[in-house]
């Protein structure tokens, strides 16, 4: 799985040789349309746990991106939580579960660590080493250490951990993502270099893949090491993807309307105090 469920290539995020419904999906997600989105597997996700659990996901993606509609994926996850039969499906949501109350604990009303910790280590419990979901586990872990414990080091143990295996599974939505997350972690050494080299790997994976509302935070982030002129018109290039998509991310844009004091390193929190990613 990709970093929120599937990426364009499919659930297996192996690739497939013809156009099928999944692209749709795909298609509508990378433009912000996610509930245009949700709405073509809704019929599907009445019965069927995998489509349940690929609504629940594109809707938690969407409280990510607009730090609104928690109703909306609560309901669908608890869907998808009730379908769910196999240990791979119950640990598939479980681990939405615990990304929910993450994505709520850093952009909602209140403070759900302790039920992202222990959805996420029941997750852990159910998924064998090896299994095709723990690369997102690890990746998920690592963001509520990065976010919510504030410990660095046991964050970018996890991020490099799926970085590696995304990179073996070929996934490269989640590619895009750990690349981002370990390159704020080396700007915040002050590893100006390794930092550049994550956040332009990480935004050429996302032009790459059409992962159109994903490029605006990878331009932001990549501005935040380039010289003055280049993260100007990055910046720009951020500001105008926002506002084409409607506002989304909207700690983007807020961020983009109120530019952080110097030495800030990107982040998309519009609540909390500023430090790291949270996408």
């Amino acid at each position: 799985m990709s970093e929120h469920g599937w990426g364009p290539s499919g659930p297996d995020g192996l690739g497939r040789a013809a156009e099928e419904p999944g692209d749709t999906v795909w298609r509508l997600r990378s433009r912000a349309c996610w509930q245009e989105a949700a709405d073509l597997l809704r019929p599907a996700a009445e019965h069927d746990p995998t489509a349940a659990l690929r609504r629940a996901e594109l809707l938690i993606e969407q409280c990510l991106f607009t730090a609104a509609h928690w109703i909306q994926a609560e309901q669908a996850l608890r869907l998808a939580e009730a379908l769910a039969t196999g240990t791979e499906q119950r640990a598939a949501a479980a681990c939405a579960r615990g990304f929910l109350a993450y994505v709520a604990s850093v952009l909602g009303p209140r403070d759900r660590l302790d039920e992202a910790q222990a959805a996420l280590g029941r997750t852990s419990a159910l998924l064998p080493p090896g299994a095709p979901g723990r690369p997102l586990l690890d990746f998920r872990r690592g963001l509520v250490a990065e976010n919510l414990l504030r410990d660095r080091g046991a964050a970018w143990i996890a991020y490099r951990r799926a970085h590696e295996a995304a990179g073996e599974r070929g996934d490269k939505l989640l590619r895009s993502y750990t690349w981002r997350h370990l390159a704020a972690l080396a700007l915040s050494r002050g590893d100006r270099g390794h930092a550049r080299e994550g956040f332009d790997a990480s935004l050429r994976l996302r032009e790459q893949l059409g992962f159109t509302v994903g490029v605006a935070p990878a331009l932001a982030a990549l501005a935040e090491v380039s010289e003055p002129a280049e993260a100007a018109r990055l910046r720009a290039e951020a500001a105008r993807l926002v506002h084409a998509l409607g506002g989304v991310p909207v700690w983007l844009a807020r961020q983009l309307a109120a530019p952080p004091p110097p030495g800030t390193p990107p982040d998309g929190r519009s609540t909390r105090e500023t430090r790291g990613t949270i996408s």
